[in-house]
């Protein structure tokens, strides 16, 4: 049994949880989400809590209780809070523009670099090199986050590139900074 996955979830006002069969449905002020509940595990709710039961006759891992937990507590707070990711352009005529439903990237490329932002997120920019990723799905927000500061991660030498907005990039010294030997 995983110790994380017996505590129980707080439902805030306003989301509402059905459970029909194997699809888990959580709606909130901000909208709805549905996944697939892992086979072996069941919800109950109690009160303002929801708890995570293992079904002894199917096995499973335990470990998988607190990460069944940890995706419905996902869903939960993505329906009342939303995430977001902040990215940060950082070089020299780096700038992001937003063009009808594709955010475009100027980062040092021969070519404009365009990518379709997913229909379930909102982009926005700010001085156009402060970039905001949000919306209701965890899972979506941090992959397309991925997905533009993989474009032009950080490198370690002057650290141009496209970062998170708290993220340290550790500076590596040059060919200039080594010692003379001999």
């Amino acid at each position: 049994m995983s110790r994380l996955g017996k505590t129980p979830v707080l439902i805030p006002n306003g989301v509402k949880i059905k459970v029909t069969g194997e699809q888990v449905t959580v709606e909130g002020p901000k909208g709805t989400l549905t996944k697939p509940l892992e086979k072996g595990f069941s919800l109950r709710i109690d009160g303002t809590n929801l708890f995570v039961d293992v079904n002894e006759a199917i096995k499973t891992p335990p470990s998988f209780q607190g990460l069944v937990r940890a995706l419905v507590s996902s869903m939960i707070e993505g329906v009342s809070k939303g995430f977001q990711k902040k990215l940060s352009l950082i070089g020299v005529g780096y700038r992001a523009t937003l063009k009808g439903e594709f955010l475009d990237l100027q980062i040092g490329l021969s070519h404009p670099t365009q990518m379709p932002i997913p229909k379930t997120l909102q982009v926005a920019i700010e001085k156009s090199v402060l970039i905001t990723v949000s919306g209701i799905d965890k899972q979506v927000v941090g992959q397309f986050a991925a997905e533009v500061r993989a474009k032009k991660p950080p490198e370690p030498y002057k650290g141009k590139g496209i970062r998170y907005e708290n993220e340290y990039v550790r500076k590596k010294a040059g060919k200039a900074a080594k010692s003379k030997s001999g």
